[in-house]
């Protein structure tokens, strides 16, 4: 295959490379899928105004999110089972991320450990943390994160209780996979997939076996996973997070401005609106519908950032232009490690890199930071 010129095309590459169940992990929403799939759609509709014999010359992507640089808006987003679309997969895209520029969060539900990613990486990462039933547990997460130097928290939100996911339910998807005949026919299709995980030890959700409580196996970690999310959690959590932590922390999972300002009272560094790219609750809006009514809510008393749907560097423009201070990229990079490992990670981002820099220019803009609504054309 030729090398690739969209995500599209990672994507397709991606889908012949990896077992069905793990690149349908990565490829789904919950119940209809209605809300992942207007995550996409609804960035077709925002249309941009071409501008034409202004200076093209000298632009920058270069940016800040959180007070941190980056080469542009947009860091790689928290994704479970990362290392199951290819092996060290979180340990290769910390690297391409780094090397890039751009920021990597780490999930607490990743395949390489917290202590994986920081011997993998030079510079400080992001970790994402889900609250948990044991205290104690979440705690240890929090003073791990500390230790590997992590530079800023990501609290999800809005995974309190699971959305269901038809695929991973008919697939019976787990990490590593159970020894079925349907996942031995699965992974039997895709040899170079399984050589490489032959060749790395991290099969298992790193930062739970061996650390929560009675958690060796496959079986209790489908348990743990399954009990131990914190139905309870609430604005007064936040406030103690954000104690036990002590630096940067950004809220991951708002998509109502009344929630917003609930975020900003927390004194939380910035939100995500995010709808957890489709995978929670079906029918909700699109992330990049309710962006502008967020900024709106909450003006300039928080970063607002921007998860669930970018499929291009257009969209990122786009999320921009409409107030956004940064975004995520989860599926694009995913599709790019499990089509080519780092390598396709690196791709993704310059895919995403390019796109916009030539959209922006085409807008009549050379500087990222100059980016606001009026590229956007309100004829709509």
């Amino acid at each position: 295959m030729a090398t690739p010129l969209t995500i599209a095309d990672l994507k397709k590459l991606a889908r012949r490379r990896v077992p069905k169940m793990f690149f349908d992990y990565a490829d789904s929403g919950s119940w209809t899928e209605s809300t992942y799939a207007a995550n996409e759609s609804d960035f077709s509709r925002i249309k941009l105004r071409q501008r034409v014999l202004v200076d093209m010359s000298n632009r920058t992507l270069e940016t800040t999110m959180i007070g941190q640089k980056v080469s542009m808006p947009v860091a790689l987003a928290p994704t479970g089972m990362t290392g199951m679309q290819h092996a060290d997969g979180e340990m290769l895209a910390a690297r391409a991320a780094e090397e890039f520029g751009v920021p990597f969060t780490l999930s607490t539900m990743s395949i390489c450990s917290i202590e994986d990613v920081a011997s993998a990486t030079t510079r400080p990462f992001w970790f994402q943390l889900y609250v948990m039933r044991d205290k104690d547990f979440v705690l240890d997460l929090i003073r791990r994160a500390k230790a590997a130097k992590c530079s800023a928290l990501v609290l999800t939100a809005d995974l309190q209780i699971l959305g269901q996911r038809h695929k991973d339910l008919r697939n019976g998807l787990s990490a590593p996979p159970k020894l079925t005949a349907k996942h031995i026919w699965q992974m039997a299709m895709r040899p170079f997939w399984c050589l490489d995980m032959l060749q790395t030890k991290r099969r298992y959700y790193g930062n739970i076996v061996g650390h929560a409580k009675n958690v060796t196996n496959v079986a209790s970690v489908s348990t743990f996973a399954h009990e131990q999310f914190d139905p309870r959690l609430s604005w007064a959590d936040v406030a103690w997070i954000k104690e036990q932590w002590g630096g940067p922390l950004i809220i991951k999972g708002i998509l109502d401005p009344e929630d917003a300002k609930a975020a900003v009272d927390t004194g939380a560094d910035a939100i995500i609106v995010s709808n957890h790219g489709g995978r929670q609750l079906d029918g909700a809006p699109s992330s990049i519908s309710m962006l502008p009514k967020i900024v709106d809510a909450v003006g300039d008393s928080i970063e607002v950032h921007l998860d669930g749907g970018i499929r291009s560097g257009q969209d990122v423009l786009k999320a921009v232009a409409l107030g956004a201070k940064g975004t995520y990229i989860g599926r694009p990079f995913l599709y790019g490690l499990g089509a080519m490992g780092k390598q396709g990670v690196s791709l993704a981002l310059g895919i995403i890199r390019k796109e916009m820099d030539i959209t922006m220019a085409l807008c009549g803009k050379r500087d990222i930071n100059d980016v606001n609504s009026s590229i956007i054309d309100g004829r709509q």
